[in-house]
């Protein structure tokens, strides 16, 4: 219960990591809006919704002119009083009046259209009569009341359409997957249709909860207010010009913006991985490309987005792209070097992640494949970082490549005089007495030849787990000892043989020396005489 309650915590964490960034990063693009040239007309919005656009004046700005508009509106709404609207000519202008306050002049930059500004008067009247009334009419209880009880009936309907897509998935899959069993030939198409039944399901209950925010946003004024913001917010910073001046605060603001996406992309790509990517039966290397692919994406993205927001006309930054192309051609060759060799390996996928290779000196587990570096987990847990141009310009072996299967050698030495097909059969009994080696294909066992003292033997066993393949063949060898031991087969030692020529050795002796030799032997001899006497 203790270990549910872990997990379940720390599945909501991220949520809570997620919301918190991404509210930081709407609100930083709200705070600093997209600045630079001033835009030709802005509109007149109502609770969030569009009544027409105005153009600026040599009094005031397109965006001034239009806030004012729509907080006079708002005010007309607040009065709950029913609004009296009359078109008046000012100074052969028609104007607006709405209980007999002024709103607006229509000049001829509000009119491109050429139409006539009696007509352009009367409709946009018209269009601000209906959206007024209709405000005044979502202020009321009883409409708040309708509408909170048709957003529970919605969001109950959605529950239910979220649990049949559910159910429907399982009865789809349960249906082709008795289909697809009962040909043979068919059978290895069953994981590709599960992993297309829950992406399509997964794809499925995202847009349907996409459109149901969206309704019920539309649904309420306040929402439906914020929700036009934070879009024409985005879609502004998508069209902003770009800004000349920027202050030391917007250049943190920004610095604040790029380590608020950085980590938002990090964490969703962690979600993606952890929550869709695991409950697809897809490869751990396939898991991997998708994520890191999408962890770039969507940096790449949002970085275009937050240098619009900031008024960075891309194209600017061509020359200065060109530049740093050159420096990295030559200060950063091998950075650079690595960071393609990283975008081969994620899209050719020589290697992938769970992958069990040896690379140079090191063999282990790939665990994780990034941009400039694979890291290694060696049998002896240690990390290994090799850079990534490393599994390209040099040869590496993939145990786990396509067929994890692999067959092992094992040498072995018996004495001369042993009867060769007894080595046989202890061999195959020990290979046959491990769990891992695999039955098919079946151990062999392979006659070497003729060493100086021994009779070489080759135990070829087949095995699909090569991340273990030390600890099976170190069990390999004492099961082989205990066999040959029970069958009653020698194992020789080493021996080496000292052969010593006999012969005058060339050393002379002086004189005095070989008298006194020949003194002291003839005492010893006399000594031996008396003794045996």
């Amino acid at each position: 219960m203790l270990k549910y309650q872990g997990s379940l915590q720390a599945k909501y964490s991220q949520f809570f990591q997620v919301a918190i960034v991404v509210l930081v990063l709407i609100c930083g693009l709200l705070i600093t809006p997209a600045q630079g040239q001033s835009q030709p007309s802005f509109p007149v919005v109502l609770d969030g919704r569009q009544i027409f656009q105005v153009s600026s004046t040599k009094a005031s700005t397109a965006k001034d002119r239009a806030e004012s508009i729509s907080s006079q509106l708002k005010a007309v709404v607040k009065s709950e009083k029913s609004p009296q609207i009359e078109i008046k000519q000012v100074n052969s202008s028609p104007t607006i009046w709405i209980n007999d306050r002024y709103i607006l002049s229509i000049t001829p930059k509000d009119n491109p259209g050429n139409i006539d500004p009696e007509k352009l008067a009367v409709t946009w009247a018209n269009d601000i009569r209906t959206l007024v009334q209709k405000s005044q009419q979502e202020r009321d209880i009883k409409f708040t009341r309708n509408i909170s009880l048709l957003t529970v009936a919605i969001l109950i309907i959605a529950l239910f359409v979220n649990r049949s897509l559910g159910i429907l998935c399982k009865i789809t899959q349960r249906k082709f997957s008795q289909i697809l069993e009962s040909y043979a030939s068919l059978g290895d198409y069953i994981t590709t249709l599960n992993f297309l039944l829950r992406t399509t399901l997964i794809l499925a209950r995202i847009g349907l909860w996409v459109a149901v925010v969206l309704y019920i946003t539309n649904l309420f004024p306040v929402t439906r207010y914020w929700s036009y913001k934070i879009s024409s917010s985005i879609i502004t910073s998508l069209t902003s010009p770009i800004l000349k001046n920027n202050s030391l605060v917007d250049i943190f603001i920004l610095i604040g913006l790029f380590l608020g996406l950085i980590i938002l992309s990090g964490t969703a790509t962690n979600l993606l991985r952890s929550r869709v990517l695991q409950a697809l039966t897809i490869s751990l290397g396939v898991q991997e490309a998708i994520a890191v692919i999408c962890k770039y994406a969507l940096i790449g993205i949002g970085s275009v987005v937050l240098l619009q927001v900031w008024g960075v006309d891309l194209s600017s930054l061509a020359i200065l792209a060109s530049a740093l192309g050159v420096g990295i051609g030559f200060g950063f060759q091998d950075i650079a070097k690595n960071f393609g060799s990283g975008i081969v390996l994620l899209f050719e996928r020589p290697i992938q992640v769970g992958d069990f290779v040896e690379v140079g000196q090191y063999m282990g587990t790939v665990e994780h494949i990034g941009a400039r570096s694979v890291v290694i987990r060696t049998l002896e847990r240690v990390s290994i970082i090799v850079p990534n141009s490393q599994f390209l310009e040099k040869e590496v072996i993939n145990w786990s490549h396509q067929n994890p299967v692999s067959g092992i050698p094992i040498t072995v030495g018996v004495a001369y005089g042993s009867d060769m097909e007894e080595v046989k059969i202890a061999l195959l009994d020990a290979a046959d007495a491990h769990s891992d080696v695999l039955r098919f294909p079946p151990p062999q066992v392979f006659f070497q030849g003729f060493e100086n003292n021994i009779l070489n033997f080759k135990l070829l066993i087949w095995i699909d787990k090569p991340n273990q393949q030390s600890v099976i063949k170190s069990d390999i060898y004492f099961l082989i000892a205990a066999s040959l031991k029970q069958h009653k087969i020698d194992i020789p030692l080493n021996s080496h043989n000292l052969h010593v020529n006999s012969g005058d050795l060339p050393i002379k002796l002086s004189e005095q020396l070989e008298q006194a030799l020949l003194h002291l032997s003839q005492g010893m001899n006399g000594t031996l005489v008396n003794k045996d006497n």
